[in-house]
């Protein structure tokens, strides 16, 4: 059986047909993950030494990237032992998966093409995460979409999800036009590595499109449960969308403390605020990112243009983490 050997020193043994990254978790060494279909590019890692088999397609990875070694872990099996170059999340130890009945309890739509859902638990179902993973809610058929969670917790009090209209989306035709009050649906997670580390005494920034915030406002309801000691030094938040409408939530209010600034890509001239791309509006401020860390939720298009923007300007290479929604249609 292949033995995988990590840069930290970690080794663990990978079965036949079980990918990299989930033979890392069953050793209980936690790697860096979120869709595991391949086109986020969150478990991205170099081969040092040794050969893999591809299982799926790697969509996330560039032609150059593949050329000098960069694989992803969940479309990966090994082939031979392996030498890795990969982050391991040490301390990070996220809540097992588990498949749970829910009921729908509440249903809003804070804009347009934006539902606010609520989902109840059976009682005692102990129900466990870290503010800024993701579930999957599991419908008829077998229907299966992924969701961040929006607020942090507890789950007794209500699950709250983001959901975006997607044209002609099976699950966005359930949610827009057919979904009601106590509908039983159920949930698998949690799941992905998007949550809080290494953020004590940084300059901490958020980069949010869309729904994407939904992550970013339970990790800011969390910031304010942190010791001391385990705070960072300051907090900003960018959310953008194109127009007005699609800031649907007051993130100037929320409880942490942190400067907020809202963007927009297609305002008209009434429009006061910052323009463009969340990613350039923080690059035209000329931070110093030499003891930032970012944490970036939304279009895979802007997680892909700002981690290389902003190692360019000065960001450690491992202190830009992200979630990337990606579309459920095939790409």
């Amino acid at each position: 059986m292949p033995k995988v050997t990590l840069e930290s020193g970690a080794s663990f043994e990978a079965r036949p047909g079980v990918t990299i990254l989930d033979a890392a978790a069953t050793a209980g060494i936690t790697l860096p993950y979120s869709c595991k279909t391949g086109r986020c590019g969150t478990c991205k890692c170099r081969v040092v030494a040794g050969s893999t088999a591809i299982l799926s397609s790697e969509t996330a990875l560039e032609t150059s990237e593949l050329e000098q070694g960069w694989i992803l872990g969940c479309a990966r099996v090994a082939e031979s032992d392996l030498v890795l170059e990969v982050e391991v999340l040490t301390g990070l130890a996220p809540p097992p998966a588990r498949t749970l009945p829910c009921r729908i309890s509440s249903i809003e739509r804070p804009a347009p093409d934006v539902a606010r859902i609520r989902l109840r638990l059976p009682p005692a179902s102990d129900f466990q995460f870290l503010p800024g993973q993701y579930i999957d809610v599991i419908g008829d058929g077998g229907l299966r979409r992924s969701y961040s969670l929006a607020s942090a917790g507890p789950a007794e009090q209500g699950l709250e999800l983001h959901v975006r209209a997607v044209a002609g989306g099976a699950m966005s035709s359930y949610w827009f036009n057919h979904a009601k009050i106590n509908d039983l649906l159920r949930l698998q997670g949690p799941r992905g590595t998007f949550s809080l580390r290494d953020v004590a005494g940084r300059n901490l920034i958020f980069l949010a499109t869309g729904t994407g915030i939904a992550p970013v406002k339970a990790m800011l309801e969390a910031l304010v449960t942190l010791a001391p000691s385990s705070a960072p030094a300051s907090v900003t938040v960018l959310w953008g969308g194109r127009l007005p409408c699609d800031l649907y939530l007051d993130i100037g209010r929320m409880p942490a403390i942190h400067r907020y600034t809202p963007v927009l890509s297609r305002a008209d001239d009434a429009w006061e605020g910052a323009r463009g791309h969340v990613q350039d509006v923080l690059l035209g401020e000329g931070p110093d990112l030499g003891n930032a860390v970012v944490y970036a939720c939304g279009s895979d298009a802007m997680i892909h243009d700002a981690r290389p923007a902003l190692a360019r300007a000065g960001l450690p290479e491992r202190r830009f983490h992200s979630d990337a929604f990606v579309c459920s249609a095939k790409p």
